[in-house]
């Protein structure tokens, strides 16, 4: 028996129609995978005791603030105004992975800043593939001079100065995974429901983390008492999704 030599990708699987059965035939794992799209969408907001163009002057200046923010999530620079960021690890059914993706924050448009996901150079995702969709907005309110707020947007008594500026916020993200054979024979409910659930608990662990650093890194920096906890915000968003195929 004549043995082939095929190059061949990582994954591979043996094809027993073939007319001989030892002989290996390299197929792209795809075609046995299922593949799923796991989704989930917040707003939120947190409020900067300061004018909308002294936050916006600090939130262009991101080179600064979101690699100290980031934090515990490795950062690295990528190209202007790109960043690589490697989540955490993350998994279920016995299938982890370790995020790691391509982000940019486009200049601002106004007082709307976007932010999305761009590829990495060189870098190709095993088995996963993220679109991540964020628009942040910012808004001046006036507040009555020597004002304290008891409910609402702050739970302890606190002097709210005559100007602060509400940041508005909102994301969509999508996590495409194709699956190996030993999970995807599951039933597609249980793991969209688990991947879904999965997707918002990661959300609901980084975000507030990572406003509320951002909030502490401005006011701090700007001489500023920091808003307490009740000044942030965060909501899920509900919307419906399928898995692809």
């Amino acid at each position: 028996m004549q043995s082939k030599s095929i190059n061949h990708p990582q994954n591979a699987f043996l094809d027993i129609s073939s007319p001989d059965p030892m002989e290996l035939t390299y197929k792209d794992s795809i075609e046995r995978q299922k593949t799923f799209i796991f989704e989930a969408s917040f707003n939120g907001r947190m409020d900067m005791y300061s004018d909308a163009n002294t936050v916006a002057e600090y939130l262009n200046a991101h080179e600064g603030w979101f690699c100290r923010c980031a934090q515990p999530m490795k950062v690295e620079p990528l190209s202007d105004n790109g960043y690589v960021l490697t989540v955490g690890k993350y998994g279920s059914f016995g299938y982890e992975v370790e995020p790691k993706i391509g982000v940019v924050l486009k200049p601002p448009v106004g007082r709307a800043y976007h932010m999305h996901t761009i590829p990495i150079p060189g870098y190709d995702a095993p088995g996963y593939d993220v679109n991540y969709q964020a628009l942040m907005e910012l808004e001046e309110v006036a507040v009555d001079a020597g004002q304290t707020e008891k409910k609402g947007l702050f739970s302890k008594k606190q002097n709210i100065p005559s100007c602060i500026t509400r940041v508005r916020w909102n994301l969509d993200l999508a996590v495409e995974v194709s699956f190996p054979q030993f999970i995807a024979k599951l039933s597609p409910t249980l793991i969209q429901s688990t991947g879904d659930r999965l997707l918002a608990q990661i959300i609901r662990q980084v975000s507030p983390r990572l406003t509320h650093k951002v909030q502490q890194d401005f006011h701090l920096s700007h001489n500023l008492a920091v808003p307490p906890k009740s000044s942030r915000e965060l909501n899920k968003v509900n919307k419906y999704h399928k898995y692809a195929a």
